[in-house]
């Protein structure tokens, strides 16, 4: 996922001021062009021929122009909810096609391709389609709190510890599985999941967002190691929010004083005031280091809210 230098400066992507807008040079320019070649002098000059090529010439380049306008006034993409068990598949496919053939997670095996636990049954599953080709490009899924009681555990409490966050249990949602399609890694994209998370929270009146963010561990964890060394105190929650990882990183067998930079959607959830909740946890089938962190609504950045809460 390409980097994203400020992760929220996007996050009103579908306002009209988003919208693109064709140059007016070029459609005054095509005028100006038809009305040369209109003119009877051009004919006299040139000849009758060259002048009704030429017109044709910038017809076809208004044409295009007019064309760019109509399409550039549309969304890129669309914030859908999987309403049915189709649209889930959807984002099952993605995910297996993200985590399983591209990162190389070890996936229980699927005849049609997809990334399925026995979490998903008790989700709602976020969906970012291209508005062109209505395929989902990125997914978030969404564990809410009394699904969460009705299968009697988060997907977290599979990796760490979450005794001291036992008593926020009936106040958050826990997310998971988040992943954008190769060829659609931008900023728009991390702003459409973002935009249709904070449109559910609003909705539902939750309080506290939950989930594992992954680091890559293709070097074998020292990465990660220097991201977690990296994290000042105001990025970490505080002591009695902390989370215990089942399989801890070796942190002390790593180099940990890499200068490093932290994955896009890390990166993002720090900037809009997320706080790191644990050190770092090995997940042996992504082949990732996960660290718990946790965004309360209360603590998103004064610059950000009104972005993702609309304050």
């Amino acid at each position: 996922m390409s980097d994203i230098p400020n992760p929220l400066a996007a996050f009103d992507i579908f306002n009209s001021r988003f919208e693109g807008k064709p140059k007016k040079s070029k459609k005054s320019k095509a005028e100006a062009l038809k009305k040369l070649f209109s003119k009877k002098i051009t004919k006299k000059l040139f000849g009758k021929r060259f002048a009704a090529k030429a017109l044709a010439t910038s017809a076809s380049h208004e044409s295009a122009v007019e064309k760019h306008i109509g399409k550039s006034k549309r969304p890129a993409f669309t914030i859908t909810w999987a309403s049915n068990a189709d649209e889930i598949k959807e984002a099952q496919r993605l995910r297996y096609k993200v985590f399983a053939d591209e990162m190389g997670a070890r996936l229980p095996t699927h005849a049609e391709g997809l990334d399925v636990d026995e979490f998903d049954a008790y989700c709602d599953h976020l969906l970012i389609r291209d508005q062109e080709s209505l395929k989902v490009v990125g997914t978030y899924r969404v564990l809410p709190p009394h699904k969460a009681a009705e299968i009697g555990r988060l997907y977290s409490d599979s990796e760490f510890d979450l005794s001291r966050l036992n008593h926020l249990r009936p106040k958050l949602v826990e997310l998971g599985r988040s992943c954008v399609h190769a060829d659609y890694r931008s900023g728009a994209v991390i702003m459409a999941l973002w935009s249709g998370l904070a449109q559910y929270m609003k909705l539902h009146s939750y309080e506290i967002m939950l989930g594992c963010a992954s680091i890559p561990m293709a070097d074998g964890g020292h990465f990660a190691a220097s991201l977690y060394n990296s994290l000042t105190n105001e990025q970490m929650a505080p002591v009695e929010n902390h989370a215990f990882p089942r399989l801890p990183l070796p942190l002390d067998r790593l180099n940990g004083g890499l200068e490093v930079e932290p994955p896009p959607l890390i990166k993002g959830y720090l900037k809009i005031g997320a706080k790191i909740c644990s050190a770092p946890a090995w997940d042996p089938d992504f082949n990732t280091a996960d660290v718990l962190t946790m965004l309360r609504l209360s603590d998103i950045n004064p610059r950000y809210a009104k972005h993702f809460l609309g304050q």
